[in-house]
């Protein structure tokens, strides 16, 4: 690789070293580097996400990042999100409520909404439609994924 330039990225909680060319987006790393297949490519301009990862605790489009720029950055993907044996409580919540079809947007939903919900556990359905506004999903029509986070949260509350 010309111009190649070694980088080291912490992915879920694990440091990964990589070479990789300067241009090389965050997405491609994960997905053809390291494996981490579930940010998805759609539109790769930053519109549809499904690349969305966590950036210390903030949604970012992996699309739209490039690699060497994110060293410093703790980066969680939906594979960050649970254990082999355990999904987390808002994976579970879709799952029930079937907020999952093709399954294609699933992972920049769950990013977004893991972000909502870290910054406000209580989020209101408003706020839960604000906070998937920026992922464009054809299958679910969007009603199921904010029933999903609404009944997660009221049994939360209760």
């Amino acid at each position: 690789m010309t111009d190649a330039v070694d980088v080291t990225l912490t992915i879920n909680g694990e440091r990964r070293a990589l070479r990789i060319a300067p241009f090389e987006t965050l997405l491609t790393s994960l997905r053809d580097r390291l494996g981490l297949t579930a940010a998805k490519r759609g539109c790769n301009q930053g519109v549809c996400g499904a690349c969305s990862v966590l950036m210390d605790g903030r949604p970012a489009r992996a699309c739209l990042s490039l690699a060497a720029d994110c060293v410093d950055q703790d980066i969680t993907t939906v594979e960050g999100l649970s254990t082999p044996l355990a999904l987390s409580p808002l994976q579970a919540a879709m799952v029930r409520a079937g907020a999952i079809q093709c399954g294609f947007c699933t992972p920049g939903m769950l990013i977004s909404l893991t972000a909502l919900l870290q910054e406000c556990p209580q989020p209101t359905r408003d706020h839960i439609r604000t906070a998937i506004s920026g992922n464009i999903c054809r299958c679910t029509g969007y009603q199921k994924i904010v029933e999903a986070v609404a009944d997660m949260v009221a049994a939360s509350a209760a």
